[in-house]
């Protein structure tokens, strides 16, 4: 089968583009699938079932130590807060554990075999939530899996085009596209059974994603160029130059500035979920939707906005008015801070106790993306065009560490959605976000002189 489809595919260009990005594009899609599937139901899982029951929660295993050192760092915490703190940690060491997949890749294993392992771990962790006694982990699992899967599929697209080549861009965005559309249909489908047929069958589904995305990855590997550690240990063997070492501060700068952006931006799966599950009115035409349809909003509009976007920075280059990628990555923290406007009149207009209208989330969420592809795929292309090639992936993995910074800090801001005003905690938000925009174009023209105006 993996011989005839290879053969079927080998040469062959879609849409401009190698049959391998492909491959990449679906493998990727399910994996995402799997993660946002099972980060649709986390806050809401914890909060409303395991940690809201202390007898269940005390019989995972793990659990009374993690909860000791939370208490003894942060104090008594509801199970709000509690909630929110684990689903920061969660959500951090996913993104901590690519720094260090991507150096065993560097050094070790390659690309591809780093892969398989990450994939293989991620589907052992999805079957493991259906054991309420093995949630944590499961969770660590799941963290060590997507250290040693991101950084490296990644890369792998990165790695289809030649140095130069001005493809690549468009192919981070179709890349992009294949991890909304699996991001797009997991709450409608892990959601939905967690929520209506029990928990566990929706993070099973998860699991069964994650699987899927391995057979497509094994199916079309050889349409994917080899990345040979013998070859990164020959690279390596030279010291970078002093332009590489500038562009590496200059990456790790950016790096700081990503910090806060996903702090703000990452709320969707935490108190954006609760707001959805608690203060908005599901019912539509005398049939109320499952709340977790909230996280497909915005892979949905991705598929929308992302071809308008790219049409109107196009029409930007053209009459000479095109941002820089550290430009385009200060809008989208302003955008991102912008959004939380919005939420701070719902909190004005939807007293405690009822539930506010879903325009108020949808047009949050709409601003959220157009913020985010401002941001996201340009800082992922951005460091594929300037990382040093010795340190390639990680460099990937060092970008996704300030993911690791910013999801954790979604966890502890997520502490004060409990004991602080809808208004002034969505406030908090709008002004993280503006700051962290205003701090990209005050640094934007030195970072462009080391980086290149054009990146």
């Amino acid at each position: 089968m993996r011989n005839a489809f290879t053969r079927t595919m080998q040469g062959k260009e879609f849409f401009g583009h190698p049959a391998g990005l492909y491959v990449l594009f679906f493998t990727e899609m399910w994996e995402r699938f799997s993660y946002y599937g099972m980060r649709a139901l986390l806050v809401l899982y914890m909060t409303k079932y395991l940690l809201a029951d202390p007898a269940k929660a005390h019989e995972v295993l793990g659990y009374n130590a993690l909860h000791d050192w939370l208490v003894s760092i942060f104090g008594e915490m509801n199970v709000q807060q509690l909630g929110s703190q684990m689903y920061g940690l969660y959500t951090g060491f996913v993104y901590l554990t690519p720094l260090f997949g991507g150096m065993i890749a560097d050094r070790f294993w390659g690309q591809h075999k780093t892969v398989y392992v990450g994939g293989i771990l991620m589907a052992i962790g999805h079957f493991l939530m259906a054991s309420e006694k093995m949630f944590l982990l499961a969770l660590l699992f799941l963290i060590l899996g997507n250290g040693a899967f991101k950084p490296n599929i990644s890369t792998q697209v990165g790695n289809l085009y030649k140095d130069g080549d001005p493809k690549r861009d468009s192919a981070f965005t179709i890349f992009y596209m294949g991890i909304n559309l699996g991001a797009f249909f997991s709450p409608l489908i892990c959601g939905t059974l967690g929520e209506t047929v029990g928990w566990h069958w929706g993070f099973g589904a998860a699991g069964v994603g994650m699987l899927l995305g391995l057979f497509i990855y094994w199916l079309g590997a050889d349409l994917i160029p080899k990345s040979e550690v013998s070859k990164t240990e020959n690279a390596r063997s030279r010291p970078l130059t002093r332009t590489e070492w500038y562009s590496v501060g200059a990456l790790a700068f950016l790096c700081c500035l990503n910090i806060m952006f996903w702090a703000i931006y990452e709320q969707q799966g935490n108190t954006l979920q609760l707001w959805a599950t608690d203060r908005t009115n599901w019912n539509t035409f005398g049939w109320t939707m499952p709340s977790t349809w909230f996280q497909s909003f915005n892979p949905a509009m991705i598929f929308v906005l992302a071809p308008l976007i790219s049409s109107f920075w196009n029409w930007q280059d053209r009459k000479g008015w095109g941002l820089s990628s550290v430009g385009k990555m200060g809008v989208g923290s302003i955008l991102c801070g912008l959004a939380y406007v919005i939420m701070i009149l719902a909190a004005k207009s939807t007293p405690d106790g009822q539930r506010g209208h879903l325009l108020w989330l949808v047009s949050t969420v709409f601003v959220f993306t157009l913020g985010e592809l401002y941001l996201s795929p340009v800082g992922l292309s951005l460091v594929t065009k300037v990382a040093p090639k010795p340190i390639l992936s990680m460099m990937m993995g060092m970008w996704f560490l300030s993911s690791f910074f910013g999801n954790y800090m979604t966890g502890y801001l997520g502490t004060f959605y409990s004991v602080m005003s809808g208004e002034k905690f969505f406030m908090m938000l709008t002004g993280m976000g503006l700051l962290t925009g205003i701090l990209f174009f005050l640094t934007k023209r030195p970072l462009e002189k080391i980086l290149g105006k054009l990146t």
